[in-house]
């Protein structure tokens, strides 16, 4: 694919974070593929990595202030945002976050952003509490909300100490996005994709509980191939031994009322939502504080239904939104998904047969059958889960609905 960055006109906004070490290696690696690299900084960013450094680097002048008492000149903001063909906000703090979600308009680099016709990426840096605070959360969905592009932070030690979600992006993954977004022939580029991938436990007690035998790897092949396509990725991901996708944006969760919330938290702004997790139909009503003891010859456990929550999903979607949904059926098979693909409002359903000999749980084939609204019906022969998340990508590449938006 062609990903050229030369002559491109690259922003980056720098914010007052200690991360901001990081961008002295991301304006290196900017500059040694060609990219013209103009950094703007907000006064507090200046004391973390001075202005020299980045100017040095970046071979232009660094832009503080509207104006600049020492040569005289003012810096047009509608300009810069105009000529960017990128603008990276890295890091961004929380403070300059709030202030972009919601059009406050006190610094060059907030007046820039205000001003930009270009993809705008934003590279989120703070405390773990601060990340997972629910105001910063909403300014993140608004700014998505806005066509922004949200670099997630990765987990790690923080500098409070606290280990957790909050690091800035690695350079070389900051570098990875914008080539991406310059691609021109990645078909999901600027799409939003939400995917939902493995079992989910329902605890007993402390040391046990109710699960299935999903093993993950077909909705990670999905998260792999979607993002590969130029999705931005979330992975929402039940108990598994895999290793989360490169580029993808992973939440790991344990219970079905986890991983709803989570869903909740992310459907708003998708544009695909792809929901292969098994998740568990029944939760126990108590969970036991202490391990239950073996006493009784038999042993019942209460249970209560959970919510659904592919039909939670159905029920909120648009028309601008591409639902797909997982069925996993022993008897009769096709009638089992057309029903369930209409009962929950899918846009598509794939259908595995635990017939079918290499398919099914666990296993690195699979042999699916994909049905759309219009009950039409495509079926495919055994393949790996990676071909067979390429096959389904593919519908979703096509399907009129991202077509018509």
């Amino acid at each position: 694919m062609d990903m050229s960055l030369a002559n491109k006109n690259i922003v980056i906004a720098v914010c007052g974070s200690i991360a901001a070490y990081k961008i002295a290696h991301l304006t290196r690696l900017l500059v040694k593929e060609k990219a013209s690299v103009q950094i703007i900084m907000t006064k507090e960013a200046a004391e973390f990595i001075t202005p020299l450094t980045l100017s040095t680097l970046s071979n232009n002048p660094v832009l503080i202030d509207y104006f600049d008492p020492k040569t005289g000149e003012w810096n047009n903001h509608v300009h810069i945002g105009l000529q960017a063909d990128l603008i990276l906000v890295a890091p961004a703090t929380a403070n300059t976050i709030g202030k972009l979600a919601n059009g406050i308009c006190d610094s060059l680099l907030t007046a820039v952003y205000l001003s930009a016709k270009c993809p705008v990426f934003i590279a989120p840096a703070m405390d773990l509490d601060m990340w997972k605070h629910p105001s910063t959360q909403n300014n993140i969905r608004l700014l998505q909300s806005y066509g922004n592009t949200i670099i997630h932070p990765g987990n790690g030690e923080l500098a409070s100490g606290l280990i957790g979600e909050g690091r800035l992006a690695e350079p070389e993954e900051m570098l990875h996005f914008i080539e991406k977004s310059f691609s021109i022939d990645l078909p999901l580029i600027g799409r939003q994709a939400l995917v939902t991938a493995g079992p989910t436990h329902e605890a007993i007690d402390p040391v046990r509980f109710i699960g299935n035998h999903s093993s993950g790897k077909m909705g990670y092949a999905l998260a792999k191939q979607l993002s590969e396509l130029g999705a931005q990725v979330t992975l929402i991901s039940g108990p598994t031994a895999l290793e989360s996708p490169k580029n993808v944006h992973r939440i790991s969760i344990t219970s079905a009322q986890e991983m709803l919330e989570a869903v909740e938290q992310y459907f708003i702004q998708s544009d695909i939502i792809v929901m292969s997790a098994a998740v568990a139909d029944y939760t126990p009503i108590e969970v036991a504080t202490q391990k239950i003891k073996k006493k009784e010859d038999q042993f019942a456990i209460s249970l209560k239904k959970t919510t659904d929550i592919l039909a939670t999903v159905g029920n909120k979607k648009t028309e601008k939104q591409l639902l797909i949904g997982f069925a996993l059926e022993t008897e009769h098979e096709i009638e089992n998904a057309k029903s369930k693909l209409i009962r929950k409002n899918l846009d598509l359903i794939v259908l595995n047969s635990m017939q079918d000999k290499g398919a099914g749980f666990a296993t690195d084939t699979n042999k699916v059958t994909v049905i759309d609204r219009f009950e039409h019906i495509q079926e495919y022969t055994l393949k790996s889960k990676e071909e067979v998340a390429k096959d389904i990508c593919q519908l979703i590449v096509d399907h009129p609905i991202l077509s018509l938006n």
